[in-house]
């Protein structure tokens, strides 16, 4: 577990509300060769407003970010597509500790999932090579306002 802890901008009451949502993140990454990758997942604001996100390995956009840490977020309101939050943000910390990472999926999949996961994704979930990374937001820009 690797950690690079510094300070980030405090995000506003406004946006803390509209993340604790269970709404997915746009992941924008890059590729070796200077491509943008994107990709879709589960998200969590932690306590200390860095945003959790967690993937199974090897898949493109982890392996972006453990070679580069800057990533882009956008999360969208699914019923009024209109209110969204952009953020650019740092990788903090990298949970490759595969017991750790398959813990923090079954707790999204229970923050996705009305009852929880099922037993038989949980039993999916804590078979697979996971990873887990804690993003600094380092500037956020929001569209909520009606």
């Amino acid at each position: 577990m690797a950690s690079m802890r510094t300070s980030s901008p405090a995000l506003s009451e406004a946006v803390r509300a509209f993340l604790e949502h269970p709404y997915v993140v746009s992941v924008a990454t890059i590729d070796p060769d200077g491509a943008p990758r994107q990709a879709v997942a589960w998200y969590r604001l932690e306590p200390d407003d860095r945003i959790l996100v967690n993937s199974r390995s090897p898949r493109r956009w982890p392996a972006n970010l453990v070679r580069d840490p800057r990533v882009s977020l956008a999360v969208v309101d699914p019923v009024a597509p209109d209110r969204w939050v952009g953020m650019t943000a740092v990788v903090d910390e990298v949970v490759d500790d595969v017991e750790q990472a398959r813990e923090d999926i079954v707790q999204l999949a229970h923050r996705y999932r009305d009852g929880g996961p099922t037993p038989e994704s949980e039993a999916m979930f804590r078979s697979q090579p996971r990873i887990t990374f804690r993003l600094r937001v380092t500037a956020v820009h929001d569209h909520l306002d009606d």
